[in-house]
């Protein structure tokens, strides 16, 4: 590494010796690299024997990070990597101080963490169980004037997925309140009012630890908490690891929890030495997570904390720097909500150019490479458009990066299956998604095979199968049409078994009128339907195997390149994971779990690039297809933000619609933030009423997306193009803060 030559202003961050300090970090500031530099030097500087430097930060990826850039300074300074400091994640920070002392917070010495895909599946049998044993329960919220057979469509097809998330949201706010099932109810007990949504979580939440205790497992929220518990109970434990950790560098501040501060703030003690780095206008986790920015701004104002700012940022061309800076002053002084502008979504520092000199110099300031595309476009014409741009723009730029960021994981499937269909020249990209295509269609795949293969008789299916076996046929005309004329065929087909396993007189193959036709049309498909049916014996004399082995077997069958059969390895091993954890499982239980991947319900952890880390850089030519939560961290030279509606990023004005406020539900209420009002409610002792705390998660709901809009924006280092889309419906307008940063733009063209 070369040698860091700090800017001004992340000299006066390194200038750090003692104490506390607090530092706002702007987009593309480099707070990492000072970070690990201030690291470095305090391992050289200040520890003495057995101390160490403890770097806490989001996510595994930047923990990787971390290591790597702290080892090249500790190495410039002629000091030994990987001694005297310890870069963590909030959890791995909790399982290391858990691990120690077990039995402090009642746990056995070889207790279990589960990770979110397990929970997630306790979760949700803990959840439908609860419907099923409260089939009324869905009557009192449902709008009055739903339909007969709509009522009977919401109640079996969406009330079981929305009693999940709900009760998601309240385990997991639960556990950050440190309540349990039993607390829950004693309070409920002397609550003066019926709270039922609260009585639903409690419930789930008891069935749900229930699962968990069964398992002798605990989740990382547990982990969590029980790791601030073991600091509580025990002073000479936590002394001594004050003494071990006699520093604390906190990254990612503004994404943290009120337990996370807790336990930090423990660590760190009165008087301990904490540097917390981080920029509130990059918090955009709220929604899924108990994070709060305030926690860092209120640290930033806390009397004994030294605040400092990093507002260089070589990343973006000017123009785009000044674009995200008005996006920062409008929303403080020019919001429509005022109680959107109360919330103080946005905040200075404003993001300063890298100053004269500076090793990192912006790109080029160039205002025609800022476009916001003003034009009512619906739905599957704004894909139309960005991807006739990208396809005109990569192939001159073969040097850059590129990206289409999207706010929601269903636009990024659309633009994904937009760019498969271009043929001449073909589009090549990667995925940033909750799971990657590949990893989709490879458990849509494996999931139907075993969906037919638990119901063995089943025609359809079979035909299903066949499609699916045989499916790259489809990118061809000719294969196509003989596709879909044998999946007619096989639809028709009287008794599996006549084809599968034919006896004299019963041989659907060489019998059947239909069939001798299509082979005497093309005689290939005979040939293709006696493969087909020695395959599936096979796959049927596989059954009897461990799921992890069937799925190898199917997967040498169905998969061809190295991409697709190591993730095959990994739907193995993840269900092998499954039934060692659900003995009773069968193929239909499994089946499921594949749905789940395969409709992008849950990400498929261990396969993604995001599970690795991700670099644009490797990826020149290509465009990488993220949400902008993805994108967080990421830079490319040119970004395009699509679906910049009042859908996606309303801003809690008349009008608006939020996609947390189902249209079956009555009065417009939003469950999911009405139940974590009762909670509240019970929690602090609060009076509860109906309906309030809908209107504040509109406004909490509006301010994080201003957030989300800052950051796309700031992803963007030479060009940014934005659109927006009318909706499915045909009824959403450019959002609010686009409108704004668009007349700002007309503005400065005069």
């Amino acid at each position: 590494m070369a040698t860091f030559k700090p800017r001004p202003k992340q000299a006066e961050v390194l200038a750090y010796t003692s104490g506390k300090m607090g530092v706002s970090a702007v987009p593309g500031s480099g707070k990492t690299k000072t970070l690990s530099a201030l690291a470095a030097k305090l391992i050289a500087e200040q520890l003495e024997d057995d101390e160490e430097v403890l770097i806490v930060t989001l996510v595994n990826s930047a923990v990787d990070n971390f290591a790597r850039q702290i080892g090249a300074f500790v190495r410039e300074r002629g000091l030994l990597p990987n001694v005297g400091y310890r870069v963590r994640t909030l959890h791995g920070l909790c399982n290391d101080i858990v691990r120690e002392r077990p039995g402090l917070v009642g746990l056995a010495d070889d207790f279990q963490i589960i990770d979110e895909r397990e929970a997630d599946t306790v979760l949700q049998d803990a959840a439908l169980t609860w419907v099923k044993l409260h089939p009324e329960a869905a009557g009192q919220f449902l709008a009055g004037d739903l339909e007969d057979n709509r009522r009977e469509w919401v109640t079996r097809e969406r009330w079981t997925p929305l009693v999940t998330d709900i009760a998601r949201a309240f385990v997991r706010q639960a556990k950050d309140e440190r309540l349990s099932p039993d607390e829950i109810r004693r309070r409920l007990d002397l609550y003066k009012q019926p709270l039922p949504l609260a009585e639903m979580g409690y419930s789930i939440y008891v069935s749900y630890q229930r699962g968990l205790n069964m398992r002798g497992a605990v989740d990382f929220q547990d982990l969590i908490r029980l790791a601030l518990l073991a600091l509580e109970l025990d002073d000479t434990f936590l002394a001594r690891l004050r003494r071990r950790w006699r520093y604390i560098l906190e990254d990612e501040a503004q994404d943290s929890s009120r337990l996370q501060e807790l336990i930090i703030r423990q660590l760190a003690g009165k008087d301990g030495n904490w540097v917390r780095v981080g920029d509130p206008n990059q918090s955009i986790y709220e929604t899924f997570t108990t994070a709060k920015p305030e926690y860092l701004r209120d640290f930033l104002r806390e009397p004994g904390v030294s605040p400092r700012e990093l507002p260089n940022s070589g990343r973006s061309a000017l123009p785009i720097i000044e674009l995200a800076n008005h996006l920062i002053t409008w929303t403080m002084d020019k919001h429509p909500n005022a109680d959107v502008r109360d919330r103080d979504p946005l905040l200075p520092p404003l993001i300063q150019p890298a100053p004269p000199g500076d090793p990192q110099p912006n790109p080029p300031a160039d205002q025609s490479k800022v476009v916001l595309y003003p034009a009512a476009l619906p739905p599957a014409e704004e894909l139309r458009a960005v991807v006739d741009s990208i396809r005109q723009w990569l192939p001159t730029h073969p040097d850059q990066t590129a990206a289409i960021l999207v706010p929601r994981n269903k636009r990024g499937f659309d633009i994904v299956d937009a760019l498969k269909r271009e043929r001449e020249p073909q589009i090549e990209y990667v995925e940033l998604l909750r799971s990657t295509t590949s990893t989709r269609e490879a458990a849509g795949a494996v999931g139907n095979i075993l969906q037919y293969l638990s119901n063995p008789g089943d025609v359809r299916l079979l035909a299903r199968v066949y499609q699916v076996w045989r499916r790259a046929d489809r990118d061809d005309d000719a294969l196509a049409a003989r596709l879909e004329n044998m999946v007619k065929a096989l639809r028709k087909c009287p008794r599996v078994e006549d084809f599968i396993t034919p006896q004299l007189g019963r041989d659907w193959l060489a019998d059947d009128e239909n069939v001798a036709k299509l082979i005497e049309a093309d005689p290939e498909i005979g040939a293709l339907l006696t493969e087909f049916r020695g395959i599936v014996r096979r796959w049927q004399e596989a059954v009897i195997l461990p799921i992890d082995q069937l799925i190898l077997i199917l997967a040498q069958d169905l998969f061809q390149s190295a991409a697709d059969l190591a993730i095959a390895h990994s739907m193995a091993v993840l269900l092998a994971g499954y039934a060692e954890s659900h003995p009773a499982a069968r193929l239909p239980e499994y089946t499921e779990e594949l749905a789940v991947i395969a409709r992008n319900e849950r990400r498929f952890l261990g396969v993604d690039d995001a599970d690795r880390g991700f670099d644009p850089e490797a990826h020149k030519g290509k465009v990488t297809v993220a949400t902008m939560h993805a994108a967080k961290g990421l830079e490319w030279d040119r970004v395009y933000l699509l679906s910049v509606n009042t859908y996606d990023f309303p801003s809690a004005v008349p009008g608006d619609q939020f996609m947390s406020e189902k249209r079956f539900i009555r009065e417009g209420l939003n469950l999911e933030a009405e139940a974590l009002g009762q909670l509240i409610a019970l929690a602090h002792n609060l009076p509860y009423r109906e309906g309030v705390a809908t209107a504040d998660a509109r406004v909490d709901y509006a301010a994080e997306r201003l957030r989300l809009l800052y950051v796309g924006i700031t992803r963007a280092r030479r060009e940014l193009v934005m659109t927006w889309n009318t909706g499915q419906q045909g009824d959403q307008q450019m959002a609010v803060p686009f409108a704004a940063l668009q007349a700002y733009l007309e503005e400065r063209s005069k």
